[in-house]
């Protein structure tokens, strides 16, 4: 059995923010010394919501450009989108049959994004954890970086994982576990810190892109909102200041360093000393990963020709575990 590999994705449904970056795919970048990793963009999770198609395809290269220039090695990773690999649908309708529809009725995502016209969303959107499960669960993935709002997924995926172990007597899939990191994993708006900060979001003020020019970061931190009152000196001191919590964390986050260690060197200064050295802290990370990026997508083929290898070797491993579900359940595999 697998004792250390990670599986996550990222879906390619616009552009990529400040909160993708310190939520996951810097994590990503860091695992690789201790996991082997394979990092997927899920175009296949995107289309439950209607995309264009034009921007499905550039968004799906933007995501894998937006890995490498982070840091992920695509020698060293499996870097591919989902589409490529069959077995992740393949698995998904075993898994299906799997799970319970009391088990997705309870998904709050799903309530969050068909909203009041539930009726009228697609049966994709309420399916998806399962694929999600078969994202997982097809390469034998042990632990998956997970923020907050993805925690109740990776638990179905361990109901799906034990309910097939025990319907068929077997011990076959691994009973996932989350990696759960540090400062500022949940990244909120420039403009309402008790919001996410999201590319669903119609403000661009809301948010720092992986597009954003140095002077566009300076502008947006600039007129991120904030309160009058100075930097307290302890974390004690953020409770009930959203807006300040969240400058101040995205800061610790950016520096690797705790809250405590920004408002020892902070506390008792006004938000016109501690912009500034936020917005030169967001550039000197962000401006040449944007750089890479712009590098990247210049040369599209070269993009799609790393997608391809790793498909190629994604199948490699997800192919085999495909087939010995099909034997398990009883199907008779090609």
């Amino acid at each position: 059995m697998i004792s250390n590999r990670v599986f996550s994705g990222v879906q390619p449904t616009g552009s990529l923010h400040l909160g993708n970056y310190l939520g996951a795919i810097r994590n990503f970048v860091d695992l690789q010394s201790d996991y082997e990793c394979i990092y997927c963009v899920v175009d296949l999770h995107a289309l439950t919501q209607w995309q264009d198609p034009a921007e499905l395809a550039n968004n799906t290269r933007e995501v894998a450009a937006a890995f490498i220039a982070a840091g992920i090695d695509p020698e060293t990773s499996i870097i591919f989108n989902q589409s490529r690999v069959a077995a992740h649908t393949q698995v998904a309708w075993i898994f299906s049959c799997v799970a319970r529809m009391g088990w997705l009725n309870r998904m709050t995502q799903f309530k969050e994004k068909a909203g009041k016209h539930r009726e009228n969303a697609s049966t994709g959107l309420f399916t998806y954890p399962n694929l999600m499960a078969a994202d997982i669960l097809a390469y034998l993935a042990t632990h998956v970086p997970v923020g907050e709002d993805q925690k109740q997924h990776l638990e179905l995926t361990r109901d799906i994982a034990q309910k097939f172990n025990h319907d068929f007597g077997v011990e076959f899939f691994p009973l996932v576990e989350p990696l759960i990191f540090g400062e500022a994993t949940r990244v909120m708006s420039l403009r309402d810190g008790s919001s996410k900060m999201s590319k669903s979001d119609p403000s661009e003020q809301s948010r720092i892109n992986f597009t954003d020019s140095a002077d566009e970061i300076a502008r947006k931190v600039r007129r991120a909102t904030t309160d009058p009152e100075p930097l307290p000196s302890e974390p004690a001191g953020l409770a009930g200041r959203n807006e300040a919590a969240n400058l101040v964390g995205i800061y610790a986050a950016l520096a690797r360093v705790t809250v405590a260690d920004v408002l020892a060197e902070f506390g008792g200064r006004g938000f016109a000393e501690f912009k500034p050295a936020l917005s030169d802290l967001l550039v000197e990370k962000l401006v040449p990963i944007s750089d890479q990026m712009r590098r990247l997508m210049d040369d599209p083929s070269h993009i799609d020709a790393i997608l391809a290898q790793g498909a190629d070797r994604a199948a490699a491993v997800a192919d085999p575990v495909r087939d010995r579900v099909y034997e398990i359940v009883g199907l008779i595999p090609a």
